[in-house]
């Protein structure tokens, strides 16, 4: 099938093909170019493919979970971070009783932080793996707020980084990379710590402090090459939390570059633990950046799906 193709097959999918779903707007528009040649170097290596374009945000959810219906069980991101968070809830829940099913990326959007974990090969990594049949068991998260619940490979923040992107989308969204720098300094200037009720696997005691964020981590990377979670492993069966206590402006800002080596959880401010289950006692929406998406969330519960996923790596 021509990559271009707007809408899928009626037929059922042979067995071992994967569904390939691209959003042609990932990368500033990049993916929509780049995609084609990368389908076809899949291809070359064996690979069945039918593939399908996004035209609209939150539509790679629906494609992905009629494709299901019909009988997929192989799938292809093409696209950033966002793609595979779109896909991911069209797979979950029924995918937690209807079959296991795989998920490849080709990562041709801006983040593309998950893959990083396991390659910073990228595309080329992704076509060996398909090739040789690569596959590793990977953990899911579930969140489960007072609209419904949301499933996620990478993390959950809440705090400032969820509060940066908030105002990243809404001021300096098509700025890229530079705009999300922006918008760190912009809300650096209308710092804010706020208490995030929660408690952790079995405690009794709600930690009812103010901070900077918590972030609930499944894989190390978030933002490309921010390493939030340096302990994070999306194949543990356990949850990274991370939390930052409150800060002053200027140490944050001399700080800041250490949430890209990861030295971070080193400071005295910083707290971590290895968690199946976090509860949490929120009086309203909050901001919450989830794998790279800004969504204004009363969150509950979170929870740790182990293996859930075979991905391809």
């Amino acid at each position: 099938m021509n990559p271009s193709a707007a809408a899928p097959t009626e037929c059922a999918p042979a067995s071992g093909h994967f569904y390939a779903i691209i959003n042609p707007a990932a990368g500033g528009r990049r993916c929509g170019k780049l995609a084609p040649d990368a389908i076809d170097r899949v291809r070359q290596n064996g690979v069945g493919v039918e593939t399908v374009r996004t035209s609209r945000p939150g539509e790679a959810t629906t494609l992905a979970r009629d494709a299901y219906a019909r009988g997929y069980r192989n799938f292809l991101a093409v696209g950033g971070d966002g793609t595979g968070f779109e896909i991911i809830n069209g797979l979950f829940p029924e995918a937690l009783s209807g079959g296991k099913p795989s998920l490849g990326f080709l990562p041709l959007g801006t983040g593309n932080s998950f893959l990083r974990d396991f390659t910073t090969r990228g595309v080329e990594h992704t076509i060996e793996a398909l090739r040789d049949g690569a596959r590793r068991p990977c953990d899911v998260i579930r969140l489960r707020h007072n609209g419904g619940e949301i499933y996620f490979l990478n993390l959950l923040s809440l705090g400032f980084p969820a509060d940066v992107g908030a105002l990243t989308n809404r001021r300096f969204k098509g700025w890229g990379e530079f705009g999300y720098i922006l918008g760190v300094l912009a809300q650096l200037v209308r710092l804010r710590h706020s208490a995030f009720a929660h408690r952790l696997d079995a405690a009794i005691d709600w930690d009812r402090r103010k901070c900077l964020f918590l972030t609930f981590s499944n894989s190390k990377f978030t933002g490309g090459k921010m390493m939030i979670a340096p302990r994070a492993d999306a194949t543990d069966a356990k949850i990274e939390y991370v939390r930052w206590s409150p800060i002053g402006r200027l140490r944050l800002l001399w700080l800041f570059p250490r949430l890209f080596s990861g030295t971070h959880i080193e400071h005295r401010l910083a707290s971590r633990a290895a968690v199946e289950r976090v509860e949490l006692d929120l009086q309203g929406p909050v901001n919450a950046m989830i794998d790279g998406e800004i969504l204004a969330l009363q969150c509950r519960s979170i929870e740790i799906l182990p293996a859930a996923l075979d991905v391809v790596v």
